[in-house]
């Protein structure tokens, strides 16, 4: 579908479309999953992939590893988890060093920081970058859809946000269907536009050493698919340089919607979705996973005898959770919390709260 009917039929729908369960886009809105794609409920049945020989997806392990989950355009929420993780000062300034910071993706929709989060993490990752650390931040499935010019979940000053935005070209003759409110954010995430690029910077899928971060998670068939190449798809589609979204990453299965690992009461050892999630960790040479997408409303939670962990703790304001991280430091693997006894030093540097800690 070219942009302006998606726009027109997207941004009919808008108002009628205040729910909280995220979903995919409708088959209308989407391309049809890829023929190789299975229901999440067979996934155990995969034949095991064979080990990825594509290692573009890799990054070095670090002595300290410390992810966040779904910050959903709340940018204090945002603030007080990288400060629970030691990676900020009071002025938003990089005080980790060697900290290896991720952000599983949906810094979008559903509050009104977002344009500040994007920026946040941009920045951040360059002053990571000069003290010897790093910031990887994800695509969830709220920024494909963005870039999807799905708006459904996109509050009133979500589409203010943008109207400050650099570099738009509102006046693109592909954006004259959309109504003057929404012109500035669908020129920001079109394909190709401003913040649409930055997203392209951005991985749907990494691993830190032996860890894999993904939103929602990586089943086998995505490994058989190829990690590097979800993200090199992904990547030309934001750039523009790509007509539409490879079907892997917008099918309900995908590493950005899928829910198998994440489910309430949380998977067990041999069960279906176990069984998957060892066969995708042989193919990465990996330990464990961790994943964001599905809230956790009693906090970070891990299944599957802690091979992954679940870190989409709600704490947006829409969803009224409490911020949390969980640092990985060798096999060591611990949920940090924002507790009152974890004290500021004289430093600036945050202690570590001494959350649960599991082997």
């Amino acid at each position: 579908m070219s942009v302006a009917p998606r726009l027109s039929a997207l941004l009919a729908a808008l108002l009628a479309a205040a729910c909280d369960a995220d979903r995919p886009a409708s088959p209308a809105q989407r391309p049809a999953p890829a023929a190789s794609a299975r229901a999440p409920g067979s996934a155990g049945a995969d034949p095991a992939p064979p080990p990825d020989a594509d290692r573009s997806y890799a990054r070095p392990a670090a002595e300290r590893v410390v992810a966040i989950g779904d910050v959903h355009g709340d940018i204090e929420a945002t603030r007080a988890a990288l400060r629970i993780a030691g990676a900020i000062d009071g002025s938003d300034r990089w005080i980790g060093g060697k900290l290896v910071l991720v952000q599983t993706g949906d810094e979008l929709d559903r509050g009104d920081g977002e344009q500040a989060i994007v920026d946040l993490f941009d920045r951040l990752a360059e002053e990571a970058r000069a003290a010897g650390g790093a910031v990887y931040a994800l695509n969830g499935n709220h920024e494909v859809m963005n870039v999807q010019l799905d708006f459904r979940y996109v509050t009133e000053g979500g589409f203010k946000d943008f109207e400050d935005a650099p570099g738009l070209d509102t006046a693109a003759s592909r954006l004259a269907p959309v109504p003057p409110p929404a012109r500035a954010r669908a020129a920001a995430f079109v394909p190709g536009g401003p913040y649409a690029k930055k997203l392209a910077a951005r991985d749907v899928i990494i691993t830190v050493g032996d860890t894999v971060f993904a939103h929602g998670g990586v089943l086998p068939s995505h490994t058989r698919y190829g990690v590097g190449r979800i993200n090199r798809e992904v990547r030309a589609w934001m750039e523009g340089k790509a007509p539409s979204p490879p079907a892997v990453v917008v099918a309900e299965d995908s590493p950005v919607w899928a829910r198998l690992y994440s489910s309430d009461p949380p998977p067990t050892p041999g069960s279906s979705p176990c069984a998957a999630l060892d066969k995708a960790l042989a193919a990465m040479s990996a330990k464990r996973m961790v994943v964001g997408h599905t809230v956790q409303r009693n906090g970070i939670t891990s299944a599957c005898g802690d091979k992954v962990w679940r870190i989409d703790v709600g704490m947006a304001s829409h969803y009224g959770g409490k911020p949390a991280a969980l640092e990985i430091a060798g096999d060591t693997v611990r949920i940090l919390t924002g507790d009152t006894s974890d004290a500021t030093g004289d430093k600036g540097e945050k202690k570590r709260s001494a959350g649960a800690e599991k082997k």
